[in-house]
Protein backbone atom coordinates (compact mmCIF):
# COMPACT_ATOMS: atom_id res chain seq x y z
CA UNK A 1 0.00 0.00 0.00
CA UNK A 2 1.56 3.24 -1.01
CA UNK A 3 0.67 6.38 0.60
CA UNK A 4 0.54 9.73 -1.38
CA UNK A 5 2.98 12.52 0.60
CA UNK A 6 2.89 15.99 0.31
CA UNK A 7 6.45 17.46 -0.39
CA UNK A 8 7.11 19.47 3.11
CA UNK A 9 8.06 22.56 0.82
CA UNK A 10 4.64 22.49 -1.16
CA UNK A 11 3.59 22.76 2.61
CA UNK A 12 5.50 25.43 3.76
CA UNK A 13 4.46 27.65 0.60
CA UNK A 14 0.74 26.83 1.35
CA UNK A 15 1.75 27.48 4.53
CA UNK A 16 3.44 30.95 4.32
CA UNK A 17 0.87 31.97 1.82
CA UNK A 18 -2.50 31.52 4.13
CA UNK A 19 -0.66 33.67 6.61
CA UNK A 20 0.13 36.33 4.81
CA UNK A 21 -3.33 36.72 2.72
CA UNK A 22 -4.48 40.41 3.26
CA UNK A 23 -7.28 40.85 6.23
CA UNK A 24 -11.14 40.60 4.13
CA UNK A 25 -11.82 44.35 4.36
CA UNK A 26 -15.31 45.42 5.76
CA UNK A 27 -18.24 45.33 2.98
CA UNK A 28 -21.04 47.56 3.49
CA UNK A 29 -23.95 45.63 4.59
CA UNK A 30 -26.82 44.91 1.84
CA UNK A 31 -30.50 46.10 2.90
CA UNK A 32 -33.30 44.50 2.01
CA UNK A 33 -37.06 46.43 2.47
CA UNK A 34 -38.40 44.37 4.03
CA UNK A 35 -41.70 46.31 5.06
CA UNK A 36 -42.35 47.36 1.38
CA UNK A 37 -40.26 50.73 1.13
CA UNK A 38 -40.40 52.46 -1.87
CA UNK A 39 -37.19 53.00 -4.00
CA UNK A 40 -36.48 56.66 -2.92
CA UNK A 41 -37.75 55.62 0.88
CA UNK A 42 -34.87 53.56 0.71
CA UNK A 43 -32.46 56.45 -0.52
CA UNK A 44 -34.14 58.56 2.01
CA UNK A 45 -33.66 56.14 4.76
CA UNK A 46 -29.48 55.49 3.61
CA UNK A 47 -28.55 58.97 3.30
CA UNK A 48 -29.87 59.20 6.73
CA UNK A 49 -28.45 55.93 8.47
CA UNK A 50 -24.73 56.72 7.03
CA UNK A 51 -24.98 60.03 8.75
CA UNK A 52 -26.04 58.64 12.05
CA UNK A 53 -23.42 55.90 12.00
CA UNK A 54 -20.50 58.87 10.98
CA UNK A 55 -21.91 61.05 13.71
CA UNK A 56 -22.32 58.17 16.08
CA UNK A 57 -19.22 56.02 15.35
CA UNK A 58 -16.80 59.50 14.27
CA UNK A 59 -15.75 57.39 11.80
CA UNK A 60 -16.18 58.95 7.55
CA UNK A 61 -15.96 56.03 5.37
CA UNK A 62 -15.61 58.20 2.32
CA UNK A 63 -12.20 59.54 4.48
CA UNK A 64 -11.48 55.71 5.65
CA UNK A 65 -11.19 54.78 1.93
CA UNK A 66 -9.60 57.84 0.52
CA UNK A 67 -6.56 57.79 3.54
CA UNK A 68 -3.05 56.95 1.67
CA UNK A 69 -1.37 53.59 2.98
CA UNK A 70 1.31 54.85 5.69
CA UNK A 71 4.01 56.45 4.37
CA UNK A 72 7.54 53.73 5.65
CA UNK A 73 9.00 55.12 8.46
CA UNK A 74 11.13 54.21 11.50
CA UNK A 75 14.82 52.37 10.66
CA UNK A 76 13.53 50.16 7.90
CA UNK A 77 13.59 53.76 5.78
CA UNK A 78 17.16 55.01 7.12
CA UNK A 79 18.81 51.39 6.73
CA UNK A 80 19.41 51.05 10.34
CA UNK A 81 18.31 47.41 10.84
CA UNK A 82 21.21 46.66 8.11
CA UNK A 83 23.70 48.95 9.57
CA UNK A 84 22.77 46.89 12.79
CA UNK A 85 23.11 43.72 11.48
CA UNK A 86 26.27 44.44 9.81
CA UNK A 87 27.99 45.48 12.61
CA UNK A 88 26.56 42.02 14.63
CA UNK A 89 27.44 40.33 11.76
CA UNK A 90 31.41 41.66 11.20
CA UNK A 91 31.57 41.23 15.25
CA UNK A 92 30.85 37.86 14.89
CA UNK A 93 32.77 37.04 12.17
CA UNK A 94 36.03 38.76 13.25
CA UNK A 95 35.87 36.45 16.77
CA UNK A 96 34.94 32.90 14.38
CA UNK A 97 37.77 34.38 12.19
CA UNK A 98 40.14 35.14 14.61
CA UNK A 99 39.72 31.40 15.82
CA UNK A 100 40.68 30.56 12.16
CA UNK A 101 43.30 32.82 11.43
CA UNK A 102 41.85 35.83 9.91
CA UNK A 103 39.63 38.03 11.32
CA UNK A 104 39.67 40.46 9.07
CA UNK A 105 38.48 37.73 6.54
CA UNK A 106 35.49 36.77 8.62
CA UNK A 107 34.80 40.23 10.09
CA UNK A 108 33.99 41.11 6.24
CA UNK A 109 31.94 38.17 5.61
CA UNK A 110 30.21 38.49 8.77
CA UNK A 111 29.19 41.65 7.80
CA UNK A 112 28.02 40.79 4.37
CA UNK A 113 25.40 37.89 5.82
CA UNK A 114 24.60 40.43 8.62
CA UNK A 115 23.63 43.52 6.06
CA UNK A 116 21.54 40.70 4.42
CA UNK A 117 19.70 39.72 7.53
CA UNK A 118 19.15 43.27 8.74
CA UNK A 119 17.44 44.11 5.77
CA UNK A 120 15.41 40.87 5.82
CA UNK A 121 14.31 42.13 8.89
CA UNK A 122 13.68 45.96 7.36
CA UNK A 123 11.16 44.41 5.38
CA UNK A 124 9.53 42.43 7.49
CA UNK A 125 8.95 45.32 10.14
CA UNK A 126 7.57 47.52 7.31
CA UNK A 127 5.11 44.67 6.29
CA UNK A 128 3.92 44.80 9.66
CA UNK A 129 3.34 48.10 9.83
CA UNK A 130 1.12 48.03 6.88
CA UNK A 131 -0.59 45.12 7.90
CA UNK A 132 -1.56 46.78 10.56
CA UNK A 133 -2.85 50.20 9.39
CA UNK A 134 -4.70 47.73 7.10
CA UNK A 135 -6.12 46.03 10.18
CA UNK A 136 -6.65 49.00 11.86
CA UNK A 137 -8.82 50.80 8.88
CA UNK A 138 -10.97 46.91 8.38
CA UNK A 139 -12.00 47.37 11.92
CA UNK A 140 -13.03 50.94 12.01
CA UNK A 141 -14.94 50.19 8.96
CA UNK A 142 -16.40 47.21 10.81
CA UNK A 143 -17.53 49.43 13.67
CA UNK A 144 -18.89 52.10 10.97
CA UNK A 145 -21.17 49.51 9.36
CA UNK A 146 -22.05 48.01 12.59
CA UNK A 147 -23.66 50.96 13.42
CA UNK A 148 -25.07 51.79 10.01
CA UNK A 149 -26.94 48.53 10.03
CA UNK A 150 -28.26 48.69 13.25
CA UNK A 151 -29.86 52.02 12.07
CA UNK A 152 -31.44 50.10 8.79
CA UNK A 153 -32.81 47.64 10.68
CA UNK A 154 -34.40 50.10 13.15
CA UNK A 155 -36.24 51.72 9.89
CA UNK A 156 -37.60 47.81 8.98
CA UNK A 157 -34.68 46.50 6.47
CA UNK A 158 -33.46 43.15 6.58
CA UNK A 159 -29.41 43.43 6.53
CA UNK A 160 -27.25 40.63 5.54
Amino acid sequence: MSRSRIPAALLWVAICGALSAPPALAQKPIAYPAKGQSQAQQQNDDGYCYSWAKSNTGIDPAAVAAAPPPAPSGPAVGGGERVGGAARGALGGAVIGGIAGDAGKGAAAGAAVGTMAGGHRARQNQRNSQANAQAQQSGAMNTYYRAYAACMQGRGYTIQ
